[in-house]
């Protein structure tokens, strides 16, 4: 065993608790299935898709609208994992299945991956696109004022920074939220081998790591995290949804039953999954 890093973790049990693709045996299959399933999201449900919401290539977003004309529709927005670094909005396509069963409009967001860009830049762009959001969404019959938000992995992360307390003006225009497996504490990032590629500096973290940035605006905020998931996936959770609560805002973190990683994003395929009744319910659609 190499010294202690963080948390009495050396630099390779440290990366273990990060290091999902090798943690999940059958992290290819869930891959495969996520992009089968966005594949025939984009194929057969009503879609807008690469809609640009700024000015760069990869500021677009799929708008997945329900079958049948709607109005003042309740719209959830959804930010993909991949560690900052990995993935695309077609990825995660298949997000919108459960939400346009159900009557609400489902917005998959792309952004900019590190280290093309800076963890700075990526968050400028998931803000611009909920400002999109907000501005533009009523033209496909959605609700403005009813905007609820959800990220998994990285997602999570972006997530509790859109409500992060330095983010009034876009937080207020969110409803609801859920943070999927976030990172919330980014020094253990910083240390382990993800930081090879995100180039992560001590003024990063205390810049981007939602623990240091609580929700000022406070909508309804639901923390969750696979059963199965590492012990620092865990605790990211419970110490983050413990300081929001402490702060004020009545949040704990549930794990989902019977899940990893890679197992709770999964569930966002189907309307009748624990985590999907989860945000619907928060959505008023269950």
């Amino acid at each position: 065993m190499g010294a202690p890093l963080y948390r009495g973790y050396d630099r390779a049990s440290l990366d273990a608790q990060y290091d999902n693709r090798a943690r999940v045996p059958n992290f290819q299959e869930f891959v495969d299935f996520y992009a089968a399933e966005s594949a025939r999201a984009r194929s057969d449900l009503n879609a807008h898709l690469d809609v640009a919401y700024g000015p760069t290539p990869d500021e677009i977003l799929d708008i997945f609208l329900p079958s049948a004309p709607v109005s003042g529709a309740p719209v959830h927005v959804f930010f993909h994992g991949g560690y900052w670094r990995a993935f695309q909005a077609r990825d995660f396509d298949f997000v919108a299945f459960p939400f346009v069963e159900t009557g609400a409009i489902c917005v998959v967001v792309n952004y900019a991956l590190m280290p093309g860009v800076t963890m700075g830049e990526l968050l400028r762009q998931c803000r611009a696109s909920l400002a999109w959001v907000h501005a533009r969404i009523d033209r496909h019959g959605g609700d403005p004022e009813r905007i609820y938000i959800s990220g998994h992995s990285a997602g999570g992360h972006i997530t509790a920074m859109m409500l992060a307390e330095d983010e009034a003006d876009v937080a207020k225009h969110i409803r609801g939220a859920t943070a999927i497996s976030g990172l919330f504490d980014m020094e253990p990032i910083r240390l382990c081998y993800l930081n090879e590629t995100l180039a992560l500096t001590p003024a990063d973290v205390a810049a981007h790591s939602p623990l240091q940035h609580l929700p000022r605006v406070r909508p309804a905020l639901e923390v969750v995290y696979g059963e199965h998931e590492t012990d620092e996936f865990a605790r990211q959770a419970n110490t983050y949804a413990g300081a929001v609560s402490d702060a004020g805002l009545a949040c704990t973190a549930r794990p989902i039953r019977g899940v990893e990683h890679m197992g709770v994003v999964k569930q966002l395929a189907t309307a009748d999954s624990e985590l999907a009744r989860l945000i619907l319910g928060q959505m008023g659609l269950r």
